[in-house]
């Protein structure tokens, strides 16, 4: 029991902070999926791979997040680049305020002393 509770409790902790690193990473840059994949793949404790980011992505271009844009690439096919938009910017600001609060107030509350 204690081990699928932890598993399940991760994944739910991954999937929802996996969407506010997926615009981190686009922050100031324009980035291909795979390079997402790439990029977030290296951060410990994310787990991500490409048919979970292309989705993310697809729902981002929908809500107006980010633009998408297909150049040529010198190492094969074209490729396809996101970039944030200005909208897409001022969800990241806010997702990072966010994600700031709640992490506050986790580090409060896990740094308290049990009652006596």
């Amino acid at each position: 029991m204690d081990a699928g509770f932890l598993a399940n409790w991760t994944t739910q902790m991954r999937k929802g902070l996996l969407e506010l690193c997926v615009l981190a990473t686009l922050k100031g840059d324009r980035v291909y999926g795979y390079d997402i994949v790439k990029r977030l793949s290296a951060v410990d404790g994310l787990v991500i791979g490409e048919g979970t980011i292309y989705p993310i992505l697809s729902r981002f271009k929908k809500e107006g997040l980010v633009d998408a844009t297909l150049a040529e690439s010198p190492e094969g096919p074209a490729r396809k680049y996101y970039r944030l938009t200005a909208r897409g910017q001022e969800m990241l600001a806010r997702m990072l305020a966010a994600w700031a609060e709640v992490r506050t107030g986790i580090d409060t509350v896990t740094a308290t002393e049990p009652l006596p």
